[in-house]
């Protein structure tokens, strides 16, 4: 019996060995690999394989107060931790290394970059894939520069997610237009295409401006953008919601203005909506100078360091201003405490992570970008000319080419001569936030490049000496330029003509002024093509009611002239809409400060009959809407709904329709716009062709936030589906139950 103990014991004792000896196994195998990479690092936050709060929680612990406060600069570069930070460029239209501001450096040469349409003649594209393909590849080019050239930064301000409820605005030409969910989409597509698929990387940072209801040059350090809530949640707040939520960016400028009498930098909505409901937990920074603006212009606290101390509890991270002063300050009067500062600049690193600011370059597939010793420099690249060419291509709207005359495309083996007439003709402008293109094609080169020797063209800036009257008269057809300026060719506040606006010049006419010139042409020549080039509508009645062709397109690219040719002569179909209400008068428009759109802003609202409407854009060909159809007669919370329509191409030319799907709300208990738009695509149809084409309607856009329940809700409510070419050319409805 004493022997089977001891066997007993002995087989326990080797069993116990045994199980230790393969927990040892397994922990040799499971810790080896990590334990060998972390070897590697001198401190834990340099290591790719941990979790990004323990990273950040790790590079907190190491970093002195000096180094956290500096950390709330754009650039949060810690030398001694050798953290190598990223700063921020402008990217609206393309990356700005250069243009008329100089961005990138003063004293520095200017870097080409390859230079889009203004955002908003991006936005009259209505074309979301491309969008996100032009802002991919600024995204390339900002990555090329900053590890090429190391110029730059990889936190691109871009895109502008405010609304232009108002043309008078200086800034509208950031702007995509005056639609919440038009400009969330087309938001959504820019911060998509710049930030990348990656899963774990980004490309670079989308930082999106500026939060929020920005949308008044004059005044805008001190005046209040005042509305109600429901305005709040379905209207202003909408593109920087869809920006965060459905396109991932991490980033946002909060603006000058106060937002219902408190400053945008130290409103509450910053963490309260932003960070807590939408999961917003990157940078947020003021805008340029802004911090000052609080005591100088805002007049909200009585001194520096209460300002410091409230706009950090607000959840900024980043200054665009002279703020360390102030927050050392705010520190030792007891205003700030460490782990407030802490607590902010966490945002930054997240940041930093996602860029792979912190990781070995073999970690992020985005380090190779311009590495290689035979780069070539993407601007030069075909791929980057050819999307500028098709970007611009896209933007040009037919606002008019009269049935009886048919003046457009014009036919080079009629003509003889052409006469090219308008200050702007020979000239590509670039705007305040342009980089420098790497070349321009203005449309007077364009012109004479497309029609070749056979045919004379004449050229003349105006009617100095008569002679625009003179070459108009001796030529088959005449071609006007005009538009804006957008820099207004002046001082940074001063903008000589009226109706020219910019940042920090609203417009004070809606008159243009050059079409004086235009009427001097007509009266000589009645074939006669206007070519609006501007950065905002233009009440052009005149022109609208005796010219027989009129296109428009923003500023800015470098393919300007050859898109433009390409759509005179036919070698491409226009098909660019309107995202704005053109109105006949100003004084169709309410005060510039009122912000409640209810009183009579954008197509929603607007009770008259503008000149052009919200969606507007002609064709060389005609298309025809046929059978309306939904999968469904119900559209229920929290579900989607197919709506299809059968489109033909019944003229005689191949081009591209516009599909806009708008929903006008039956039996809402609450106030409603007369209609809005859901969704839209562009596509491609060849002369006589027909395509099924499916729209997607989400119930949770039809939603309206609940002020009591604070809540958005869903109505058990009747909606009628408006299918046609533009707000005001419905060819289709179809009444449905949403419950």
């Amino acid at each position: 019996m004493v022997k089977t103990v001891k066997q007993s014991v002995l087989s326990k004792t080797k069993q116990l060995i045994m199980k230790h000896y393969i927990l040892y196994i397994f922990l040799l195998i499971t810790l080896t690999p990590i334990l060998a990479q972390q070897k590697n690092y001198q401190y834990p936050f340099q290591n790719p394989n941990l979790e990004v709060e323990k990273r950040v929680d790790n590079l907190l612990s190491l970093m002195t107060l000096d180094e956290k406060i500096a950390a709330l600069s754009t650039n949060p570069s810690i030398p001694r931790l050798g953290v190598i930070g990223t700063g921020h460029v402008e990217g609206l239209h393309g990356l700005a290394l250069g243009g008329p501001a100089g961005w990138g450096g003063k004293g520095k040469e200017p870097i080409p970059t390859t230079t889009f349409p203004q955002a908003y003649g991006l936005g009259e594209t209505w074309d979301i894939e491309l969008l996100q393909k032009v802002a991919q590849a600024e995204g390339y080019e900002t990555r090329y520069a900053f590890q090429k050239y190391h110029r730059g930064g990889l936190v691109v301000r871009a895109p502008n997610a405010d609304l232009a409820r108002d043309p008078r605005w200086g800034r509208t030409e950031e702007s995509y237009g005056e639609d919440a969910f038009f400009n969330g989409t087309m938001t959504v597509a820019f911060v998509k295409g710049l930030q990348g698929n990656n899963p774990k990387y980004w490309q670079t940072a989308s930082l999106m401006k500026h939060f929020l209801a920005n949308s008044n040059e004059d005044g805008r350090t001190y005046t209040s953008s005042d509305f109600d809530e429901r305005l709040w949640r379905e209207y202003y707040s909408v593109p920087f919601r869809m920006g965060v939520i459905e396109g991932g960016s991490r980033a946002y400028m909060a603006a000058y203005n106060k937002v219902n009498g408190i400053p945008a930098m130290v409103h509450p909505m910053l963490k309260n909506i932003t960070q807590k409901e939408w999961k917003q937990n990157g940078i947020i920074c003021t805008d340029g100078g802004a911090y000052r603006l609080l005591l100088s212009d805002h007049k909200y606290y009585a001194d520096k360091y209460l300002a410091a101390a409230a706009t950090i509890k607000a959840g900024i991270n980043q200054f665009l201003d002279d703020y360390k002063e102030g927050v050392e300050g705010a520190i030792a009067k007891g205003y700030l405490k460490e782990k407030d500062i802490e607590e902010v600049i966490r945002g930054n690193f997240r940041v930093m992570l996602h860029l792979g600011m912190l990781d070995p370059d073999g970690e992020n597939p985005y380090t190779k970008i311009g590495t290689g010793k035979d780069t070539l420099d993407p601007w030069k690249s075909d791929a980057h000319k050819k999307l500028a060419l098709e970007a611009t291509l896209k933007s040009i709207v037919l606002l008019k080419n009269d049935e009886a005359k048919q003046l457009l495309p014009l036919q080079k083996e009629k003509l003889k001569t052409i006469a090219v007439i308008g200050l702007y003709a020979d000239k590509v402008l670039l705007d305040w936030y342009s980089g420098t293109p790497p070349y321009v094609v203005t449309p007077l080169e364009a012109i004479k490049n497309k029609v070749g020797s056979n045919i004379e063209v004449l050229y003349a800036k105006n009617n100095a000496d008569g002679k625009a009257a003179a070459i108009a008269k001796k030529a088959d057809v005449v071609i006007v330029v005009v538009g804006n300026h957008p820099t207004c060719n002046a001082g940074w506040a001063d903008c000589p003509l009226p109706s020219n606006g910019k940042e920090a010049m609203d417009r004070q006419s809606l008159t243009l002024e050059q079409e004086d010139l235009i009427k001097i042409a007509y009266q000589a020549n009645p074939n006669t093509v206007v070519v609006l080039i501007s950065s905002f509508p233009y009440a052009i009645n005149w022109t609208q009611e005796h010219v027989p062709a009129i296109v428009h397109m923003t500023q800015n690219s470098q393919e300007l002239g050859n898109a433009l040719a390409d759509v005179l002569f036919g070698d491409y179909n226009p098909a660019g809409r309107l995202t704005q209400t053109w109105v006949k008068e100003i004084t169709d428009l309410p005060d510039l400060l009122d912000y409640n759109i209810r009183n009579g802003r954008t197509y929603m609202y607007f009770k008259g009959k503008p000149l052009y409407a919200f969606g507007h854009g002609l064709s060389y060909t005609h298309f025809t809407y046929n059978n309306l159809s939904t999968k469904s007669t119900t559209l229920e919370k929290g579900k989607d709904i197919t709506v299809s329509v059968s489109v033909t191409n019944s003229g005689k030319r191949d081009g591209d329709e516009v599909v806009q799907l708008y929903v006008k709300q039956l039996q809402s208990v609450v106030e409603r716009p007369e209609k809005e738009l859901k969704a839209f695509q562009r596509f491609f149809l060849k002369a006589g062709e027909t395509k099924i084409v499916s729209l997607t309607l989400k119930a949770k856009n039809l939603e309206y936030w609940n002020t009591a329940k604070q809540q958005f809700e869903l109505e058990n409510n009747r909606i009628e589906i408006q299918v046609g070419g533009a707000s005001d050319e419905i060819l289709l409805t179809k009444n449905i139950t949403v419950k």
